[in-house]
């Protein structure tokens, strides 16, 4: 039982279905003064990476280590609230540097307020240098006071020991080293998903391939003045979410999910765009694509990479998705079988461009084609209902014009 001046800080309830977390970092040491709302540590659940603020000031006692897996309402930390900023900082130094080797020996002790921010990274910046494995103490920091911003965690290197470079000259790279790396949770997640869908569904792929002439026409034509009027680029993620929203729409199995001996359709697209992250892949939403214009769909694209590249994504910002798109061409994959996103019946995959010879009209001619996928649930989805729709997704990618009215116009304005 700790005295009033100590304040528990636990780990919050982040959703009905989340029971434990997993502390990925401290953002502050053990015996630093926070402020109250001031972010403490990272904490990691199934689905999203978040911050735990602090409810109160005081000086920090951590409790949990980084990397330990928590329960809802265990205790993360200790703030004690006897002392403020101002006594902090009005010690004498001979009596802060004793107070913290008390607590961590091997810690150097905060003797004034610039301290602490010179040469320490934010949040973000953190996460950067950590993924590079670089030690902040080797950046300089150009932010206020010295602290390191995202930038300078960008632009830094690791440098390479001279010690490194000789050996490396004289035997090769014939490492037999092994190092040991817990999963991250998000990790862990994303595995027992994906062999959940390979065990729990009829999964079933189809292949098409598009020919992406008619859209880099268009982007080439018109991706200038689309960014000055929209101030946002014309990508091709927006033509396949409009093409899919169409499709989906006159192939509602594909829209739907199984909940026990039910079949759950939806009257709404809520298309699932994958991304990756350096934590591992994620899989934001866009709401109601099938409502949204191209502008509105990039805008809703590159706002949720954002978050999923800083690691700022919520759990309601990937729940509830219909259906999902991944691209893989991005990495250069020219043929790939995803894996369904349950509980949803169906994912298609992009690929890579590649320049191709094709027979059009009785002559060969070099065309820019993409393979593209679609992974189905079975149980749900019927063969020509697959083919239905990656055949209606490539008509409005090579027609786009269609994706006006979901048909030809000239049908529309012949009233047929």
């Amino acid at each position: 039982m700790y005295i009033m001046s100590k304040v528990e800080i636990k780990v919050p309830s982040v959703g009905e279905s989340v029971a434990e977390v997993t502390l990925s970092t401290w953002l502050k040491q053990d015996g630093d003064f926070v402020k109250i709302d001031e972010p403490l540590c990272e904490l990691e659940s199934e689905k999203a990476t978040f911050e735990l603020p602090s409810e109160v000031a005081g000086v920090l006692q951590i409790v949990a280590q980084a990397g330990s897996d928590l329960k809802i309402g265990d205790v993360v930390c200790i703030v004690d609230t006897s002392q403020t900023a101002t006594e902090t900082s009005e010690q004498p130094v001979e009596k802060v540097v004793a107070k913290v080797a008390e607590k961590q020996p091997d810690v150097q002790p905060v003797t004034n307020k610039d301290s602490y921010a010179a040469n320490h990274p934010s949040p973000a910046a953190k996460k950067i240098l950590d993924e590079k494995g670089i030690d902040a103490k080797e950046v300089k920091g150009t932010g206020k006071d010295n602290r390191i911003t995202k930038e300078d965690a960008l632009k830094a290197e690791k440098p390479a020991s001279v010690a490194n470079i000789a050996t490396q000259t004289v035997s090769g790279t014939f490492s037999r080293d092994e190092k040991v790396e817990k999963m991250s949770r998000l990790r862990r997640t994303i595995s027992k998903r994906l062999v959940a869908a390979k065990n729990e569904t009829a999964m079933l792929t189809t292949f098409n391939e598009v020919d992406m002439t008619r859209i880099m026409q268009i982007r080439e034509q018109y991706k200038k003045s689309f960014e000055e009027t929209k101030g946002i680029g014309l990508g091709f993620m927006s033509f396949f979410t409009k093409a899919c929203a169409i499709a989906l729409q006159k192939f509602p199995a594909i829209n739907a999910y199984l909940e026990e001996e039910n079949i759950i359709f939806h009257d709404f697209c809520d298309i699932s765009i994958a991304v990756s992250t350096p934590k591992g892949l994620v899989v934001p939403v866009i709401r109601n694509a099938e409502s949204l214009s191209f502008a509105e769909i990039e805008m809703e694209v590159k706002r949720l990479a954002t978050l999923g590249r800083d690691g700022n994504l919520t759990m309601e910002d990937m729940t509830g998705g219909t259906f999902t798109i991944t691209n893989g061409g991005v990495f250069g994959s020219l043929l790939s079988t995803p894996i369904i996103n349950q509980p949803q019946s169906a994912i298609l995959g992009m690929h890579k461009i590649q320049e191709r010879p094709m027979a059009i009209n009785g002559k060969v001619e070099i065309r820019p084609m993409m393979y593209v996928a679609l992974s189905y649930d079975h149980r749900i989805v019927d063969g020509k209902e697959s083919v239905g729709f990656l055949v209606t997704v490539k008509d409005m990618l090579e027609n786009p014009e269609k994706m006006l009215y979901g048909q030809d116009p000239v049908k529309v304005l012949l009233g047929l």
